[in-house]
């Protein structure tokens, strides 16, 4: 690899001074590099152009961001785990400088994980959501009502704290917190889950790849959509939110076995790796 990215958590002590120690490490191996702030996601995409790797130190939300940065290019992802559960990273800390040479020199294997889009009509904007996209209430405990359409046909109709819908990648986080099924991280299906319905169906559905999901608004309060706990805008009453699997994927480069997300779920889900 001749031209690699690093991007890093800003508010993690650690994870911009192992940046610079990856710096380095790569100026030792001739690899042209940069640097950035994963929270600065415009100037990070501004130089994915040419890179061949990214390198993300912090945790799996570091992850999210740098894959919004890479996203529309097909540039695979390394996440080195500073955080807590590190669900999407694969390697510790400890162990990146090591085997760092094994990806650089192309050893491993690809893996794609599937991303929503996310688009707001009324606002004309378009997001892309790695792990799942809540619509609902924002500050005040009121429920909002949302209407669920799958390719035009109603589904349901909810009052609500809102509702989530989610990726594979997504499926080990808010909506597992809400009840939701944990999906292996190659499946394509979208996972539709309300949060605490009054009255209402509260099960998850599981959606096909090609399903198209529109999400109509309803509410005298403050209403909101959210792209991965991260991105957040108000919604007004009458809004409508349309999902479906983005055309790009999330690309992961790996070194451990095809089949390591069996081999250590329930460990990640104790937190005790």
């Amino acid at each position: 690899m001749k031209r690699v990215g690093i991007l890093y958590h800003p508010k993690i002590e650690k994870a911009e001074a192992f940046s610079q120690e990856l710096g380095k490490f790569l100026k030792a191996r001739g690899v042209s590099f940069w640097t950035c702030s994963a929270w600065e996601e415009e100037k990070a995409k501004s130089q994915i152009s040419g890179s061949e790797l990214i390198l993300s130190i912090g945790g799996d939300g570091t992850i999210l961001r740098a894959v919004r940065a890479v996203i529309p290019q097909a540039v695979p992802i390394v996440g080195i785990n500073l955080g807590n559960l590190g669900f999407m990273t694969e390697l510790k800390a400890e162990e990146a400088l090591d085997k760092m040479p094994r990806l650089l020199d192309g050893k491993g294997w690809v893996e794609d994980r599937t991303v929503l889009e996310a688009e707001m009509p009324s606002q004309d904007k378009v997001f892309n959501a790695i792990n799942d996209v809540f619509v609902g209430r924002r500050s005040f405990a009121r429920l909002v009502r949302i209407e669920t359409r799958v390719n035009g046909e109603v589904l349901a109709t909810h009052r609500a704290d809102g509702v989530i819908l989610a990726t594979a990648t997504g499926s080990t986080g808010y909506s597992l917190a809400s009840g939701g099924p944990i999906l292996c991280p190659q499946a394509k299906e979208i996972i539709f889950k309300p949060v605490c319905p009054h009255l209402a169906l509260d099960r998850a559905v599981v959606l096909p790849p090609d399903a198209q999901i529109q999400l109509k608004v309803t509410t005298t309060h403050e209403a909101m959509i959210s792209i991965d706990g991260q991105v957040e805008l108000p919604l007004n009453s009458g809004d409508e939110v349309k999902i479906r699997c983005s055309p790009h994927v999330a690309r992961f480069l790996r070194i451990r076995p095809k089949a390591y997300f069996y081999s250590y779920l329930e460990s990640r889900l104790k937190g005790s790796i």
